[in-house]
């Protein structure tokens, strides 16, 4: 089965989907992809919005989506989570488990676009052994860039983290060599369209995974499809 697992389908809770048009035009070709289920994951920034009130809205969201594919018989299923994004101190942050995928134990984690550091080496350790999350790291490729200083880069990929790769990268050369790369190491690897709406960043997983399979092989994307479904397989109750 194909999982999409970052997508910022839901309407109009972050800079994803605007409205409810928007969702179903999205849902739908994901579908037309061949895609079997989808992780719905809004951006959280602890520094804009409370946990509680996030998690109210993104209910509301998901409501309103759920109450659409009913009415258009669109039957993929979407999991709830965020991709959170990194701050100081959230290790030891008590509400950061009600931020993982459908209950479970995995986090979807957006890093800074800057130089990682040593901090954020300690805090993820503590997300992995202080809270017992399962840290996914999203869009891997997006980050290399700023990576001057490697020491916390390789310290943070030498902890058990699992990489997400969004599929899109294959339109950016150093993305895309970077991702083939990743793909070719011996690290767990999970892809994602991070699609946000029909136009600029529409869904693309089918085209991603085509020309990431080009030069990795099947073998390398049926790897990532076991280790998604694998993460899933940890939700207490899938849809």
């Amino acid at each position: 089965m194909i999982i999409d697992f970052h997508s910022h389908i839901l309407p109009g809770i972050d800079d994803g989907s605007p409205d409810i048009s928007c969702t179903e035009e999205l849902l739908r070709e994901e579908m037309r992809q061949g895609v079997g289920c989808i992780c719905a994951t809004p951006h959280f920034y602890a520094s804009h919005v409370s946990v509680h009130d996030f998690l109210v809205r993104r209910e509301e969201a998901f409501v309103r989506t759920r109450h659409m594919c009913a009415a258009k018989g669109l039957a993929v299923p979407i999991l709830c989570g965020a991709e959170v994004y990194y701050f100081p101190g959230m290790g030891e942050a008590d509400k950061l488990p009600e931020l993982t995928l459908a209950g479970s134990d995995v986090l979807l984690l957006e890093m800074p676009f800057a130089q990682w550091t040593d901090a954020m080496v300690q805090e993820i350790r503590k997300i992995l052994y202080r809270q017992h999350l399962t840290v996914v790291l999203a869009h891997l490729e997006r980050y290399f860039p700023f990576q001057k200083k490697k020491g916390p880069w390789e310290e943070i990929l030498d902890l058990p983290v699992i990489v997400q790769l969004n599929a899109g990268c294959v339109f950016e050369r150093k993305k895309y060599k970077f991702a083939l790369k990743m793909l070719a190491s011996d690290l767990p690897v999970v892809l994602g369209s991070d699609c946000h709406n029909m136009d600029g960043r529409k869904p693309n997983l089918e085209e991603g995974r085509a020309l990431l399979a080009k030069k990795a092989g099947w073998e390398a994307i049926d790897a990532a499809d076991t280790e998604a479904a694998r993460l899933l397989a940890r939700i207490p109750k899938l849809p």
